[in-house]
Order: C-alpha cells, then sequence, then structure tokens
C-alpha cells in the first residue's frame, strides 16, 4: 500500500476545520484516552533522536550557572521555549504516523469485510 501524500490545499482545509472549536474536540478525546502510552512513545521518539542528549544537559547547566538574573531567565526561556518546539514537532510527527497506522488498520478491516462479503454472495 502506498502511503497517500496531501496537497497544500488539503492541508490547509483540514487545518482550517480543526480551528473551528468543535473540530477538535474528538481528536482531545482520543489523545486524553492513549495520553499515557503517547507520552511514552514522544519520549522514546525524542531520546531516539538525540534531542535531549547531552548537548541539551549543557544547555541546561549553562543556563543555570548563569550569574546574571536577567540573563539567566533569558537562558532559561530560551531554552523551554526550543524544548517546547522540538516537543511539538516531534509530538506532531508521532501524532501523524499514528493517524498512519489507524488508516491502515481501518483499509485492512475494510478488506477484510468486502472480502467477506464477497464470499457470502459466491
Amino acid at each position: 500500500m502506498t502511503e497517500r501524500t496531501y496537497t497544500d490545499a488539503e492541508l490547509d482545509a483540514a487545518i482550517t476545520r480543526l480551528e473551528d472549536p468543535g473540530g477538535f474536540r474528538e481528536a482531545e478525546a482520543m489523545v486524553s484516552r492513549a495520553a499515557p502510552r503517547l507520552g511514552r512513545v514522544l519520549a522514546e521518539a525524542l531520546a531516539a533522536g538525540g534531542w535531549f542528549a547531552e548537548s541539551h544537559d549543557d544547555a541546561v547547566g549553562k543556563a543555570a550557572r548563569t550569574d546574571d538574573d536577567e540573563e539567566r531567565v533569558t537562558a532559561i526561556r530560551t531554552l523551554l521555549a526550543e524544548e517546547t518546539r522540538v516537543g511539538m514537532l516531534v509530538g506532531v510527527a508521532v501524532g501523524w504516523a499514528l493517524a498512519t497506522e489507524l488508516s491502515r488498520s481501518r483499509t485492512k478491516a475494510e478488506d477484510r469485510t468486502d472480502n467477506d462479503s464477497q464470499k457470502e454472495t459466491d
């Protein structure tokens, strides 16, 4: 099975639907049910990608040891913003992969149903 690609227009339309206050509720409910397991998948993906490895620890240490209070606050804010961006990007990738897997399982289930229906009519 080939993976479907999406045009920019399709992505824009999907994002517009998500901007509708009610359009996101189902996804929020599904994610809240799966959050503990998805959290582990996200942590594993971040670790495997080296996102929070030694360089991250060095940046944390450098920010914490900055003598000037204002510089320390700026360094910590910057570090938190970078972590948030990376976490969100990897989280989106995990979500996209989950959606692909759900789509594949739905397609397989539909194929089985179609095959069973075909056998009954034969």
